[in-house]
């Protein structure tokens, strides 16, 4: 035997829109969060992967560049003593 109680069925809606509700404050305090996040990275003046890749490769140059000139400036130091 199936009886309808209309305070299950207000519990029910009850719950259905709090549930509804839930869900629609997760996703605008998510992308509330988002556009303050990606705000701040950009006011950090923060460089990219490409830019700090060729600033990596540079140093290395630089530094293979200092390397081969110390060698040279002992060899000549040498020949000169």
């Amino acid at each position: 035997m199936s009886t309808k109680n209309p305070l299950f069925d207000d519990l029910a809606g009850l719950m259905t829109g709090a549930m509804g509700a839930a869900k629609t404050a997760s996703d605008e305090i998510r992308t509330a969060t988002q556009a303050r996040m990606h705000s701040m990275v950009a006011d950090m003046d923060l460089v990219g992967r490409e830019e700090a890749e060729a600033l990596k490769a540079l140093l290395e140059q630089a530094i293979a560049r200092i390397d081969e000139l110390e060698r040279r400036l002992d060899a000549f130091e040498a020949k000169s003593d």
